[in-house]
């Protein structure tokens, strides 16, 4: 694997964990899960779930706007949401907002619990810049 590029928030957890936003591998980018950190890497808005997948979102769009690529280039997400039951329906409309028209390959699972405590929403992308912008 030949990496052209990787892209950091310049977040203390990126060095204290050991970890970056985004690989660029030949045409495929991976971009880790993102949540809702601001530019500083502090923890915003525990508990609210609409307002951490509108940051969640708004951090996606740094990653993908440093590669010149966009929505429509996502393949696939992983969506990590902390009582899916009750987030579902969220989950799902903020997702619309989002992608529009796009409908990448998708995959959301409950789980009990996330980095932060209150975080209750993660996203990772998998991101194909061959495809059409």
């Amino acid at each position: 694997m030949t990496i052209i590029d990787v892209f950091h928030h310049n977040m203390p957890a990126e060095n204290d964990f050991g970890y970056s936003q985004a690989i660029k591998s030949s045409e495929l980018i991976h971009v880790s899960g993102q949540l809702s950190l601001d530019a500083a890497g502090e923890f915003l808005y525990a508990d609210d779930f609409a307002a951490q997948l509108k940051q969640t979102y708004a951090n996606t769009d740094k990653v993908l706007n440093h590669y010149g690529v966009t929505r429509k280039q996502v393949v696939s997400q992983v969506l990590y949401v902390v009582d899916l039951r009750q987030n579902a329906a969220a989950t799902a409309v903020g997702n619309l907002a989002y992608f529009g028209d796009h409908r990448p390959a998708s995959t959301v699972l409950g789980v009990t619990e996330l980095t932060f405590p209150g975080q209750v929403i993660e996203i990772s992308y998998v991101v194909d810049t061959k495809l059409p912008a």
